[in-house]
């Protein structure tokens, strides 16, 4: 059987990683990282995908990105944008993902696992570097190199296998596995319950998602997009 260190956000991507690991058969491990990151509603939603699908343990590490700040996710001085704008937007997070999938490669080496999964996607997302296919195949040369198992002649590989669909994908390959994305939280300034603001380029994105999926949007809001009378886009 294959392991693997899962990366589990909580959001609706990495929960459809999950599930499509274990559909494989995979033996998964599922990690979180608490970042530092405006909410905790999203590693609580972790938890409960984790214990729903199975895995086989979840563990739940610490990294304070926001003593280096620089993100609107991490700054709370820094307002996360409700409209799409230019280039990179400011809820990139420096190096979140290559500093998440250095603490999965430490896993997965006193694991033996032969695995990553990641769900970052090039497809419908916010333009972040960090998500890129170049980025993916760069770690996984990095981790043939940096790690006694792949000196050793037993490297281990990064799947990243979302990055090439839309968010409209996706969503129907979770439905076709029977994923609950109800208890997922992918807003970026969710309230305590986890219930999203519909208003950030993570909520845009993933509600166009369901949209184009034909899917009825299982998000738990705040306020219902364009309840305010904001014009939603």
């Amino acid at each position: 059987m294959t392991r693997a260190v899962i990366l589990l956000s909580g959001g609706l991507d990495s929960a459809t990683v999950l599930a499509l690991a274990r559909a494989a058969g995979t033996e998964c491990y599922a990690l979180s990282v608490s970042y530092g990151q405006r909410h905790q509603a999203e590693l609580n939603a972790a938890a409960r995908i984790a214990l729903a699908q199975g895995a086989r343990e979840h563990r739940i590490m610490h990294v304070n990105l926001g003593r280096i700040g620089g993100s609107a996710l991490t700054d709370p001085s820094i307002d996360v944008p409700t409209t799409p704008g230019e280039g990179i937007p400011v809820t990139y997070v420096p190096a979140r993902n290559t500093i998440m999938l250095s603490l999965a490669l430490a896993w997965a080496e006193v694991l033996k696992a032969t695995e990553i999964h990641i769900g970052v996607n090039a497809v419908d997302y916010s333009g972040y570097p960090d998500c890129r296919p170049e980025f993916v195949a760069a770690f996984e040369q990095l981790a043939r190199l940096a790690t006694k198992a792949g000196v050793e002649g037993t490297p281990l590989s990064v799947r990243a296998p979302l990055m090439n669909l839309s968010k409209a994908q996706i969503v129907r390959e979770g439905v076709r596995l029977g994923v609950d994305y109800s208890p997922t939280v992918s807003c970026y300034q969710a309230d305590a319950q986890g219930r999203a603001c519909g208003r950030c380029d993570s909520c845009r994105i993933r509600r166009e998602g369901f949209v184009s999926a034909g899917v009825p949007d299982p998000t738990r809001y705040a306020s219902l997009p364009g309840q305010s009378g904001e014009k939603i886009v």
